[in-house]
């Protein structure tokens, strides 16, 4: 294993659609400190930002890293923001993780947030959405998030006989989880047929197969490990980092129903953290659930269940709170909530707080696990992130 990265501190908002009036500067600013007192230190201390937002259309603001340095009093510092469809917030992570090993930086805070769900009306973000894919050919032609991702998922269920119902049991997990976390945008005591009762949005995703659009933000606060305060408790690292990309549209690609950038960036990332088995080495995931097929090809893109085998695993509770492996206790983009710009870092603070043994009380593991993983995407399955998480005790 690499020297890694530290992981300090974290802060996480409520994911919600906000309604009063609240700004998302008031969010960072929040998660900002939360991350900063969690981590035992003073702006001052920082000397690297990163800012992770998807869309200036959603935040009305263009050059974002500027504004929060402002806000959080660092403006001596070296800013950056850092987009990438649904990525945004990974590519933010993987970008502080560079900045250490480069050197370049000894004290980094990533700070992510997007307002998806109060800024504008749905119609136009998924509008939004569409223009991530290849806007000549498909996002002016209409082509949705939804119908792209749907039609990757027809492919596989022609492919592997995945099933409806088999979609429907990650929806079902994932908010059900979502119940625990208080942070959660739409938790929600469903089953099966319900799933399949909800209304049709592109075939085979119906409307609780499909994420959130939320309003949030996300912290955290990494460092080199020579420039990390004495730890009391056992340290979290990120000890692996993997990235890769593959042919925008589907129709170029060689396996469309596959997420095949995934499997490439969770090879970099195991290679770099000395993960030789996955499936067994792993013990907690966070993946991206941006409909409910999505997280059943990260799984097995992400080496957690063979091809073709994700979709009976979970059917039959395999990933689930309790499992060996669970996946999503936080409820996931369907359950926890969806804000690109915050969804990656939020993703890496679960993670880092379930190694450590204080996630919420009716989700963490009795036994913390030793390793995790974090993973998301921005197309389907286009620009993947994959990121290892260890504690060392």
């Amino acid at each position: 294993m690499t020297a890694g990265v530290c992981v300090l501190g974290g802060g996480l908002s409520r994911f919600a659609a906000f309604r009063d009036g609240s700004h998302w500067r008031d969010r960072v600013r929040a998660v900002a400190a939360q991350a900063l007192a969690e981590a035992g230190l003073e702006a001052a201390d920082i000397d690297a930002l990163v800012v992770a937002s998807e869309s200036d259309a959603m935040s009305l603001q263009i050059n974002p890293a500027a504004v929060v340095a402002s806000d959080l009093g660092l403006q001596h510092v070296s800013a950056m923001r850092v987009e990438g469809g649904g990525a945004s917030g990974a590519l933010a992570l993987r970008a502080g993780v560079m900045h250490l090993l480069s050197g370049l930086a000894q004290r980094v805070l990533v700070v992510g947030f997007d307002d998806t769900a109060s800024r504008l009306k749905g119609a136009d973000v998924r509008l939004l959405y569409g223009l991530s894919f290849d806007t000549d050919v498909e996002g002016l032609a209409g082509a949705s998030a939804a119908v792209l991702y749907a039609l990757s998922m027809q492919l596989h269920m022609q492919q592997h006989g995945t099933t409806a119902a088999q979609m429907a049991a990650v929806a079902v997990k994932n908010r059900r989880h979502a119940l625990h976390n208080p942070l959660a945008h739409k938790p929600m005591a469903i089953g099966i047929d319900d799933v399949l009762a909800s209304p049709m949005v592109a075939r085979p995703y119906r409307m609780l197969d499909c994420s959130l659009l939320s309003d949030g933000a996300a912290a955290v606060v990494l460092a080199a490990p020579r420039a990390a305060p004495r730890a009391e408790t056992p340290r979290v690292r990120i000890s692996g980092s993997g990235c890769a990309t593959d042919a925008v549209r589907l129709g170029d690609r060689a396996r469309p129903h596959a997420f095949d950038a995934k499997a490439r960036a969770a090879q970099a990332a195991y290679a770099m953290a000395g993960v030789r088995d996955p499936a067994r080495e792993i013990g907690v995931a966070e993946v991206y659930d941006a409909f409910s097929g999505a997280e059943l090809q990260a799984l097995e893109a992400l080496g957690l269940a063979a091809e073709g085998t994700a979709g009976p695993a979970v059917a039959a509770g395999e990933f689930g709170a309790g499992a060996r492996l669970p996946v999503n206790l936080s409820g996931g983009l369907s359950g926890q909530g969806g804000s690109p710009g915050a969804v990656g870092i939020a993703q890496a603070v679960t993670v880092a707080r379930l190694l450590g043994g204080c996630y919420h009380a009716a989700l963490q593991p009795a036994v913390a696990p030793r390793r995790g993983l974090v993973d998301a995407h921005g197309g389907v399955g286009t620009v993947c992130v994959v990121h290892v998480l260890e504690r060392e005790d």
